[in-house]
């Protein structure tokens, strides 16, 4: 093999954890071959490269390796242990190293194998890239509560510049698992129930972190990463809300609830990867499920990237779901996935697709599905222009964590925020107060979520430094811890007791709680993350019983939930003065909530997800089908008396609060609602724009979120009783009028209808508009004739 002086020179200054453009490989066959040629088409590059692979070649193109595998002691790459992936993660280890063993793994992938293949550099981004000092944003349950995708997007890119920077290339980003069962505990990671919400800002996620392509790269790539859209498709509804359960549904489900934000976010949003998932759907493991896979997103949608399994997913399909034999290295585990469409292999446990080479040579899988699978894999390489542009830049650090990158944290942060209840009680006015208690145990602590990096806890605004740092000498702060997140011990009550009675006003700060990713696969204790299930969504241990306590002393009581899931406590609802929920906060969620608190920020946030009365009340999603929510409830009374209903006994099927709720400290007033078109024939093409007028008719600036709920009155099939299709966030000053534009994808009013096609069907659709589902402010009707 040869290899130029430069190349040469380039990989000292590696040594020297020096990061530059790298110089264009030297062929290993010919002068000038056409995947070398920057000025060449990508499938002309790609075609070409393929051809000249060897059937090995092709194999380890379609394996995912680890570089913190491939590390002695030291902390010093083995390149012994390398092989040419076509992928490798690059994450858990410190930046400066990390650096430098990326670079150095990316030397050794092009300049010592015969055809200088780049590897995709991978990592977590999915509140933020996966390093302690990278900008971390709040969980993405929480970002949805913002229903600001130009947010998400924003928030998206710095993300891709952060990762970017440093040499990554791949982000296993955005999720769109729908939140449709809270008792899993990976919903935080989501962007919460909606279909529609979700795909929105799956997309503005995709658009952001992809960004453009890196100076240096030839016209024909696209951009500087490759989101990894995940987890395709259907998973995260699964039976008891354990993770790694079976989903049950059908076509139907599986066309209208679960596909249609992947569709919006993978084609519209152009993302260039996609992993599937753990779970089987309708009996079919998502690893080997072609309909899905290739049917569907290959020959329907025209999908051309590359899809990768979640880790181990592969082996599952022997040990978790008996499609294989587990009591060897199964070759029809890889047979069953590439012939599906699942092209490439993620690490995590033994690797299935090491059988390629000796299946094809014995016939058992077809080389052409290899070459496809290949193939996907080289585009994106190009697309990325990996071969011009693998490595990071110098001066890295530069781009990570900057000012700029933190300002658009915070913003996140305080459109996040949701204000659940208020009796008036909010704003505070730290002009007017003398002292504040600042109670429970989530006060004094960072709560990030899963998918953070060791230590990441540690670093932090928490709310008790927020709410110090904003009153400053003017207010007395009485902090009391209370309890335990995972204790039943009240001993510190009487602490807490005190400082509220001490207090003008108590804001106690109750919730779930996370782990790194570290701590959280150690089974340190947790309440939510992945694999972390619940079988109650009430609070843990003592912290009902603390709001309780504070409650009694006739101070009036803020609770705040700190939380990665709703939580079902209807007492809390109606028995204190305000309710604030903040879904695992980001680096400045102690900031952004004293700011909430005290009206420096007005809030303007909506849940994601609804929070169910009860566990024994779900499901509590909001777009429920017709027939779907009878409600005649019963209630066990304040003094003990029992009230007898239907549905339920002693309960009712409906939520604490619905998804699209939010209150705000000022008041908008809906003025009028008007559609471009009140009747359209079958095949019209463009969409229908919903006007609205909006008036903040209270004394603060605030931003509405005008949401748009359609009804399909009489359907083929039974269809939700209303679903989002339509949203706008809109800055209002106090007393001022606001008209906005919404528009609605006429797509997105057809039915999978009784034979299994997309149709717009004709009769009425009434649309619903206002500030939330459960209170519309006006509707009007669409009719399709």
């Amino acid at each position: 093999m040869l290899v130029t002086s430069a190349i040469k020179l380039f990989a000292c200054a590696i040594a020297l954890s020096s990061l530059a453009s790298a110089v264009p490989v030297e062929n290993r066959d010919d002068d000038s071959p056409t995947y070398l040629d920057p000025s060449a088409e990508v499938e002309d590059r790609v075609e070409d490269l393929l051809g000249r692979m060897t059937l090995e070649e092709k194999m380890y193109q379609l394996m995912q390796g680890d570089i913190q595998k491939m590390l002695g002691d030291d902390m010093q790459l083995n390149s012994t242990l390398l092989k040419p992936w076509g992928a490798t993660f690059a994450a858990n280890i410190d930046r400066e190293p990390l650096a430098r063993l990326i670079n150095e793994t990316q030397s050794w992938m092009i300049n010592d194998n015969r055809l200088g293949i780049p590897t995709i550099m991978q990592s977590e981004g999915i509140h933020g890239w996966l390093d302690v000092n990278a900008t971390m944003f709040p969980s993405a349950i929480g970002m949805a509560c913002t229903f600001n995708p130009d947010l998400v997007r924003e928030m998206a890119d710095v993300v891709g510049t952060e990762a970017n920077s440093i040499g990554v290339h791949n982000i296993f980003a955005p999720v769109l698992d729908l939140a449709r069962e809270p008792r899993f505990g990976r919903i935080e990671e989501g962007y919460g129930e909606d279909t529609y919400l979700t795909g929105e800002m799956g997309k503005a996620y995709v658009e952001g972190v992809q960004g453009k392509a890196r100076p240096g790269s030839p016209k024909t790539a696209k951009h500087r990463v490759a989101a990894m859209v995940k987890h395709f498709a259907g998973f995260g509804s699964s039976l008891g809300g354990l993770n790694l359960a079976p989903v049950v549904g059908g076509e139907r489900d599986m066309r209208t609830i679960y596909l249609p934000s992947f569709k919006r976010t993978i084609m519209d949003g152009g993302a260039l990867s996609i992993m599937n998932a753990y779970h089987a759907y309708d009996g079919v493991p998502s690893a080997i499920d072609r309909h899905v896979l290739t049917e569907i997103l290959r020959e329907e949608w025209g999908f051309e990237g590359f899809v990768e399994s979640d880790s181990g997913a592969i082996a599952n399909l022997c040990d978790l779901h008996f499609v294989c034999d587990s009591s060897f290295l199964d070759p029809q585990a890889a047979i069953k996935a590439l012939t599906a469409g699942t092209d490439m292999e993620m690490g995590g446990r033994p690797m299935h697709y090491q059988n390629i080479v000796e299946q094809v040579e014995k016939g058992n899988l077809d080389l052409s599905i290899v070459n496809e699978a290949v193939r996907r894999t080289l585009r994106v390489k190009f697309l990325l222009g990996l071969f011009e542009v693998p490595y990071g830049i110098a001066d890295y650090n530069s781009t990570i964590h900057t000012e700029e990158h933190v300002k658009i944290e915070l913003q996140m942060e305080e459109e996040a925020i949701v204000l659940l209840e208020n009796d008036g009680i909010l704003p505070l006015n730290e002009k007017k107060l003398d002292s504040i208690a600042v109670i429970g145990p989530q006060a004094g602590v960072m709560q990030y979520g899963d998918y953070v990096p060791h230590g990441m806890f540690e670093r932090g605004v928490t709310p008790l430094q927020g709410i110090t740092e904003l009153v400053g000498d003017e207010v007395d702060v009485r902090y009391a811890e209370g309890c335990k997140l995972w204790s039943l011990d009240e001993s510190g009550f009487k602490t807490a007791v005190k400082a509220a009675k001490r207090s003008d006003v108590a804001v106690v700060m109750v919730g779930t709680w996370s782990r790194d990713q570290v701590e959280l696969w150690q089974n340190v204790n947790a309440t939510t993350g992945e694999h972390i299930d619940q079988n109650d969504l009430a609070l843990v241990g003592a912290q009902l019983n603390l709001v309780k306590a504070v409650q009694a002393t006739g101070t009036p009581t803020v609770v705040v939930y700190v939380t990665g899931k709703p939580i079902a406590e209807p007492w809390i609802k109606y028995n204190v003065n305000a309710i604030i929920n903040a879904f695992y906060p980001g680096e400045n969620g102690g900031t952004a909530l004293a700011n909430i608190l005290f009206g420096k920020v007005n809030p303007s946030g909506k849940l994601s997800v609804s929070f169910p009365t009860y566990v024994g009340s779900l499901p509590a999603y909001y777009n429920f089908p017709k027939s779907g929510r009878p409600i005649s409830p019963g209630m066990i009374h304040a003094n003990g008396t029992l009230q007898f209903g239907q549905q339920y006994v002693l309960g009712t099927p409906e939520p604490l609060w619905y998804f699209g709720h939010g209150l705000s400290y000022t008041t908008f007033e809906y003025k009028s609602v008007k559609l471009s078109k009140t009747e359209i024939t079958q095949d019209e093409k463009d969409d229908i724009i919903v006007t609205v007028t909006v008036k903040n008719s209270g004394d603060y600036d605030g931003k509405e979120v005008v949401q748009v709920y359609v009804d399909d009155v009489i359907a083929s099939v039974v269809v939700p009783n209303k679903a989002l299709k339509g949203f706008a966030k809109v800055d209002i000053a106090a007393g001022e009028t606001a008209t906005v534009d919404i528009p609605i994808r006429l797509e997105e009013l057809e039915v999978w209808d009784i034979n299994n096609k997309f149709t717009l069907e004709k009769g009425d659709f009434v649309f619903y508009v206002g500030g939330s589902y459960a209170e519309p402010s006006f509707n009007t009707t669409l009719t399709v004739v």
